[in-house]
């Protein structure tokens, strides 16, 4: 009995199923082999020879949590500080000292994304060539370099091009981190994990950093402050990715051959893949182009961006505009990083149970976004706390889009196509944060909350489903 018990607990050994040479993690066998069979084709075979128990498996996934998540949570956290930073530095102004008028600074804000735009098809072709963590690294340290930049700006012109320079060298984080999440993880564990490294942890951040930034007295302008500290804060993480983030299970510096070997086990049923260097499979993205879910994917994201654009372009200002001082602002803005996390995790626990559930997930998540656009705009200006309330209710829009980030790519096998569908995918996010409208959506409204709001969520709404 106990021996039939312990048979149970062991799952199948690699070499009982498709031999290594034929083994592609969901690529082309041949000259199109990609890192992980490469890897296995090498393998000591006493390393493979084990089976594979439970509790293992169970210590490897432990592993990998606590090293890998930690850093995509945090890197997600840095790069979106810059955008939540914008807000806070205008209350503590940055807008008079720069002499920014409403249309440039609502430009400043639209500008990053076309930095983005711009530069989401080259950074698709640099991860095609490049290996993953090291281009993780430099992107980091460039985010930060840059963010100190700003912290030297005398005018629109200056605020301008750096953030259209940071705009391009975000443009890898969330391919980046598509790619290293279905690397290291099942498809049922992906979107929990992603719930946590995408979670709005940069309002709560930079909310504590703002109001220490506050209280502080130099001769050095609170804002401009404010961007060299974040600024300071990206680079020293960038050496710390450079050294613990690997490039995938195959060359990771802590993990055993065995370790590794569990690892690949582990994604095997994904069929996505690892990476394929050197060259991009110009049949995958011709794939790409001709899957009408790569289209669909690509109006939802440009749909649930739209709110995004404006709501965190101007979320200091609209909370100071309903009578909040400069530095109790500054707090208010941590709320709204805890609701939209609670809620991403609450959505992600029956993502991950329930099978092919997520659109529907989605869909009924962005009811929530909608009752609030509504409050938002017929609350009278006199409810001061009810505004703000459906204000940070609001950021429940934020749990569709994480769990939207693992759809396309859980869904989609092979290296090129991946990058080719992650491509489309985020010019969908950056043409809904430029708004086409930039300077009217919530400049002339705020603090008087716009329709639009609700008129782009009943898009999110019905668009998944």
């Amino acid at each position: 009995m106990a021996v039939e018990k312990q048979a149970a607990n062991i799952e199948q050994p690699y070499n009982d199923g498709p031999n290594d040479k034929d083994y592609d993690m969901g690529v082309e066998s041949g000259q199109d082999l990609d890192v992980a069979a490469g890897f296995l084709a090498k393998l000591d075979p006493g390393v493979k020879d084990l089976p594979i128990s439970d509790k293992e498996a169970r210590r490897c996934l432990w592993k990998i949590d606590l090293a890998i998540l930690p850093i995509l949570t945090f890197s997600v956290i840095i790069a979106a500080v810059d955008k939540v930073v914008l807000s806070n530095a205008a209350i503590y102004g940055m807008k008079a000292d720069t002499d920014l008028k409403e249309n440039e600074y609502s430009w400043v804000g639209s500008i990053f994304y076309f930095g983005y735009l711009i530069f989401e098809y080259p950074a698709g072709y640099i991860l095609q060539k490049l290996p993953v963590a090291r281009v993780f690294a430099v992107t980091s340290f460039c985010w930060g370099a840059l963010m100190m930049c700003t912290a030297a700006a005398q005018n629109f012109g200056g605020l301008a091009a750096c953030r259209f320079l940071m705009g391009m060298a975000e443009a890898f984080i969330f391919p980046l981190c598509a790619l290293v999440t279905v690397m290291w993880w099942k498809n049922d564990e992906q979107p929990i994990r992603a719930a946590i490294y995408l979670s709005q942890g940069s309002s709560i951040f930079t909310g504590i950093v703002s109001y220490g930034i506050g209280h502080a007295h130099t001769s050095i302008a609170s804002w401009r402050l404010l961007f060299l500290v974040l600024g300071g804060f990206s680079i020293l993480w960038a050496g710390i990715v450079w050294i613990f983030l690997p490039d995938s299970p195959t060359t990771c510096w802590y993990m055993s051959d065995r370790q590794k070997y569990i690892c690949l086990q582990r994604i095997r049923g994904n069929n996505t893949g690892l990476e394929e260097k050197d060259r991009v499979k110009w049949r995958q993205v011709r794939e790409c182009m001709e899957d009408p879910r790569t289209w669909l994917l690509f109006v939802f994201s440009i749909a649930q961006n739209i709110p995004n654009g404006g709501i965190i372009t101007f979320s200091a200002i609209i909370v100071s505009g309903l009578g909040y001082s400069t530095l109790n602002t500054t707090l208010l803005g941590i709320p709204t990083g805890i609701i939209a996390t609670l809620w991403a995790w609450l959505m992600a626990w029956p993502a991950g149970r329930l099978k092919n559930a997520r659109c529907l997930i989605i869909a009924g998540a962005n009811c929530v976004t909608i009752v609030c656009s509504v409050l938002m705009w017929k609350l009278p200006r006199s409810n001061q706390h009810g505004l703000l309330a459906a204000y940070y209710v609001f950021y429940t829009y934020w749990g569709p889009y994480c769990m939207a980030q693992t759809l396309y790519m859980s869904n989609t096998s092979g290296h090129s196509k991946k990058v080719s569908m992650g491509a489309v995918y985020f010019v969908g996010y950056c043409v809904g944060n430029v708004r086409i409208w930039p300077e009217r959506a919530l400049l002339q409204c705020c603090p008087h909350f716009d329709a639009d709001n609700v008129n782009t969520d009943h898009w999110t709404t019905g668009i998944p489903g």
